[in-house]
C-alpha cells in the first residue's frame, strides 16, 4: 500500500481507505486524527484477564510479604523472650560464670600469688602506701624487707647455676649405690639358690618398664586427671575472688549486692568525697589506695573496717562528709557511723547491710524469760543491742545515770527498761518521780518505796524533798560506815535486803521540771535553777559527789537538754550518760560529753522518730569497744503490759508488795479563808504581809506563790471578804474573814 501524504494540520484530511489481504482476511486501516502538541505517552494495552491476572500476582506476592515480615517478628519477639528468660539467663550465667569468670580470675589470683612470692613487687607495693601515707618507719622497714628478699633470691639463683653438677654427682653417687646394692642382693639370692645374681637388677629394669609403659598407655588420663585438677583449684581460687563482675555473681550475691561492701567500692567512695589531696594521693599510690584499707570484717548486722588516711589529709574533714561517704557506698546516711581509734589519722567504719538498721530488734529477756533474776552487785541489766546485734549489758552498781533526748524518742521507755531489771533485786530501793504522770511509771508502785506522779509544781516539790531524803540516808551511811574495817567498799553482805547499805536509786523522769521550778520556799530559797540555794540542784550535786559510796546513785531523764534545764555540773555527774535524737551538736556535747562527740559520738545525727529507742551511750558500765569513747544502742520495748508482768515477778521475788508507798498524784487544795484567818491570829495585818505569811504557811502550794496586796484583795473579795484601805494600805481585818467564814458555813446549812 503507497504512504499516505500528510497535509496541513488545519486541514483536517483523511486517506484513502486501503484494503490489506492477509490470510485470506480483509483488514479496514483506519486512519487516526494527528494528535495535537502536548505530552506523550508510553504504555501498553492489555486485556481484563491479563489485568486481573496482573493485580492477582501482587496481591499474592503483598501477602507472602506480610506473612514473611509476621514470622520474622514472631520469631524475633520468641528469641527476645527465650533468650530474656529467667531460667535462660540463670543458665548462661552460671555456664559463663563457672567455665570462663571463676578460672579467669583464678588464674589471674595464681600469676598475682606467685608473683608477690617469688619477686619483690609486694615490698615495693607497700613502700609507695607507706611513702605516700607519711609513714616513714614502715617505708624503712619494708625497704630492709625487700633488700633481704633480693639477697635471699639471689643466693637461691647462685644455688641454681650450681646445681646442674651437682645433681649430677648426686644421681650417679645414687645410681653406683643402687648398682652396688642389687648386686650384693643378687649375690644373697644366688647363694641362697633363690635366684641368679642379676635378677634384682632385671626386675627394677622392669619395674621402669612397666612405669614407662603406664605413663604412654594413660597418660591421657593423667593428663586430663591433672588438668581437671588445675582447672579446679583456679575455679575455687576465683569463686573467693571479689573482683566478680556483678552480671555474673550467683543470684544470692546479686541480690545483695547492693549491700557488699568490698575494698574498691571503699576506695571509690573515698575517692570521690571531693577531698582534693585525698583524691590526689590516691590517684598516685600504685595500688589505687587499697592499702589505706584494713581487712573488712564482719561485725553484726554490717561490716566493720579502718581507713588509714595519708598525709594531708585530716580526719574531721572526712567525718563531716559522712552522708556522701554513706551514698558512695550505697549505703543511707543512718547506716553507716564513723569513729575515731587510737591509731592517728585513721577512721574506723562500720557499714550496716542495707535495711539491717529499720528492722526491730527481738524482745527483752525481761520479757521472754520468766525465771531471770537480777544482782546489783554481780550482774548486767539487759538494755537492748549495738548495731552489731550483740547483747549490751549495763553494769549499774554505784552508778548515777542521765538520759536525755528530744520529745517522742523513747526515753521513759529506756530508763524503764533498767528499771525493771532493778525490781528483779529484792534489796533495792526504789523511789520514783515521774514529772510526766500519765501513768508511764504506775506499775511501779508495789515495788517502789516513793512514787510521785504529775507535772505541777507541787509535784516538782516532792521530787525535790525526795532527793533531799537520800541527801540525809546518804549522810547518816556515811557517819555509820566503817572504813578501816571495810577497805574495798560496801560488801554485798551489808548491801542485802534489809541490810544497813542495801542500795537505793532515786529515779526522776522528766528531771527538767525539777530544775525549771519557779517556786521558793519559806526561806526564799529556789525549788528549782542552778545556784547554790537551788534545793533540787544542790541535792541532786551532794548525791552525785558522794552518794555512790554508800550506794545511793540518782537517775534522771530529761528533755531537749540546755544548760537551764540541764545544768553542766549536774550532768557532768552522771557515771552513764546516754542520749536519744537530738536537735544539734551543742546539745549532743552537753548530754554526753566533748570526748564522746570528738571520738565520733553523734546523736544528733540520729533519725527523729525513726530512730525511736536508738541512743549513743558513754561512761563506766558500758561495755564499749576497744577505742571507742561511745557507742550505739537499740534499746529493747517494753510496753505497759509487759512491764505489769515484769513487776508482778518482782513483786513475787520480794515476797510482796511495798507498804509504806508515798505516792503524790494531785496538787493539794487548801482553804484560803481558812489560811488567811490562822495567819491573821484575829488580828488586822496588811494584805502584803498576808501574803507573805501565806507563802511561809504552805510553801509549797502555788497559788500562793506569787500573792501580792492587790492578788490578795481580789482573791477574798472572790471568797465573800471586803478587803479596804487602813490609812492608805489595804489591810486584811480579822473580822471581815470570820464573818466570811460565818456566812459559807450558813449557806452550807
Amino acid at each position: 500500500m503507497a504512504p499516505t501524504d500528510h497535509h496541513d494540520e488545519t486541514t483536517p484530511e483523511t486517506t484513502p481507505t486501503a484494503a490489506v489481504e492477509s490470510a485470506g482476511e480483509l483488514a479496514t486501516v483506519h486512519p487516526l486524527r494527528k494528535a495535537e502538541s502536548g505530552p506523550v505517552i508510553e504504555g501498553e494495552v492489555v486485556s481484563e484477564e491479563e489485568w486481573a491476572l496482573l493485580t492477582s500476582q501482587k496481591a499474592q506476592a503483598l501477602w507472602r510479604y506480610e506473612q514473611y515480615r509476621r514470622n520474622a517478628v514472631t520469631v524475633a519477639r520468641v528469641t527476645r523472650t527465650a533468650i530474656s528468660h529467667d531460667r535462660t539467663v540463670s543458665t548462661l550465667r552460671f555456664v559463663c560464670r563457672n567455665a570462663l569468670v571463676y578460672p579467669s580470675l583464678g588464674a589471674a589470683a595464681a600469676v598475682k600469688r606467685w608473683r608477690d612470692t617469688h619477686g619483690s613487687s609486694r615490698y615495693e607495693r607497700m613502700m609507695r602506701a607507706a611513702e605516700l601515707a607519711g609513714d616513714h618507719d614502715k617505708v624503712a622497714e619494708w625497704e630492709a624487707r625487700d633488700v633481704t628478699e633480693k639477697q635471699r633470691r639471689h643466693e637461691r639463683s647462685m644455688d641454681w647455676m650450681k646445681s646442674p653438677w651437682q645433681i649430677a654427682k648426686a644421681a650417679a653417687m645414687l645410681t653406683f649405690s643402687a648398682a652396688v646394692l642389687l648386686l650384693v642382693l643378687g649375690l644373697v639370692l644366688w647363694v641362697a639358690g633363690k635366684g641368679g645374681v642379676l635378677d634384682p637388677i632385671i626386675g627394677v629394669i622392669d619395674a621402669i618398664a612397666f612405669c614407662v609403659w603406664f605413663v604412654i598407655s594413660y597418660g591421657a588420663f593423667l593428663v586430663l586427671a591433672g588438668t581437671a585438677g588445675l582447672v579446679t583449684y583456679l575455679w575455687n581460687l576465683g569463686r573467693r575472688s571479689e573482683s566478680v563482675p556483678p552480671m555474673f555473681r550467683p543470684a544470692h550475691q546479686r541480690v545483695a549486692d547492693d549491700v557488699e561492701i568490698t575494698p574498691s567500692i571503699v576506695v571509690t567512695a573515698l575517692r570521690d568525697l571531693r577531698i582534693s589531696v585525698l583524691r590526689k594521693k590516691i590517684e598516685q599510690m600504685e595500688d589505687n589506695g587499697a592499702a589505706m584499707l584494713s581487712p573488712i570484717r564482719l561485725a553484726g548486722r554490717g561490716v566493720e573496717f579502718d581507713v588509714h588516711l595519708p598525709s594531708g589529709v585530716d580526719t574531721e574533714e572526712v567525718k563531716r562528709k559522712r552522708r556522701k561517704l554513706a551514698e558512695n557506698m550505697g549505703r543511707h546516711e543512718h547506716e553507716v557511723f564513723l569513729s575515731t581509734p587510737p591509731s592517728p589519722r585513721t577512721i574506723r567504719v562500720w557499714a550496716a547491710d542495707s535495711g539491717a538498721l529499720d528492722e526491730p530488734i527481738g524482745p527483752s529477756p525481761l520479757v521472754t524469760d520468766p525465771t531471770l533474776t537480777a544482782d546489783l552487785y554481780s550482774g548486767r541489766a539487759p538494755w537492748g543491742e549495738d548495731l552489731r546485734g550483740d547483747a549490751v549489758l549495763l553494769a549499774l552498781l554505784q552508778c548515777h545515770l542521765l538520759i536525755t533526748g528530744l520529745s517522742k524518742q523513747g526515753k521513759t521507755a529506756s530508763l524503764r527498761a533498767l528499771a525493771l531489771w532493778l525490781a528483779l533485786d529484792p534489796s533495792v530501793q526504789l523511789h520514783i518521780a515521774d514529772l510526766k504522770g500519765i501513768g508511764d511509771w504506775r506499775m511501779f508502785k508495789p515495788v517502789a518505796k516513793t512514787l510521785i506522779e504529775g507535772p505541777s509544781d507541787q509535784h516538782c516539790i516532792a521530787a525535790t524533798e525526795m532527793l533531799e531524803w537520800g541527801v540525809e540516808e546518804m549522810e547518816r551511811r556515811l557517819e555509820a560506815f566503817d572504813g578501816e574495817k571495810y577497805r574495798n567498799g560496801i560488801p554485798r553482805e551489808l548491801a542485802k535486803k534489809g541490810g544497813p547499805f542495801e542500795p537505793i536509786v532515786l529515779l526522776v523522769d522528766e528531771a527538767q521540771n525539777a530544775f525549771m521550778n519557779p517556786l521558793k520556799d519559806e526561806h526564799k530559797n529556789p525549788w528549782g535553777g542552778q545556784t547554790n540555794k537551788s534545793r533540787y540542784f544542790m541535792a541532786a550535786r551532794r548525791i552525785q559527789n558522794q552518794g555512790r559510796a554508800v550506794n545511793v546513785v540518782l537517775w534522771q531523764g530529761t528533755q531537749d537538754p540546755t544548760d537551764q534545764n540541764l545544768p553542766k555540773l549536774v550532768r557532768e555527774g552522771a557515771h552513764i550518760r546516754a542520749a536519744l535524737c537530738l536537735g544539734t551538736e551543742s546539745q549532743a556535747r552537753m548530754a554526753i560529753g566533748e570526748k564522746a562527740v570528738d571520738g565520733g559520738a553523734a546523736p544528733h545525727e540520729l533519725r527523729s522518730g525513726l530512730d525511736k529507742g536508738t541512743l549513743v551511750v558513754a561512761g563506766e558500765g558500758v561495755p564499749l569497744p576497744p577505742g571507742q569513747a561511745a557507742m550505739t544502742v537499740r534499746t529493747h520495748f517494753i510496753d505497759g503490759d509487759d512491764s505489769a508482768a515484769v513487776i508482778d515477778r518482782a513483786v513475787a521475788i520480794r515476797g510482796g508488795a511495798e507498804e509504806e508507798n508515798l505516792q503524790v498524784e494531785a496538787p493539794q487544795e487548801r482553804d484560803l479563808l481558812a489560811d488567811v484567818a490562822e495567819v491573821l491570829g484575829g488580828k488586822d495585818i496588811k494584805a502584803t504581809d498576808v501574803g507573805a505569811r501565806l507563802r511561809r504557811l504552805a510553801p509549797g502550794y502555788e497559788p500562793y506563790a506569787e500573792l501580792t496586796a492587790d492578788k490578795v484583795k481580789a482573791a477574798l473579795e472572790d471568797a465573800g471578804c471586803p478587803v479596804r484601805q487602813k490609812q492608805g494600805t489595804l489591810t486584811v481585818r480579822a473580822r471581815n474573814v470570820e464573818n466570811a467564814i460565818a456566812d459559807r458555813a450558813d449557806e452550807g446549812e
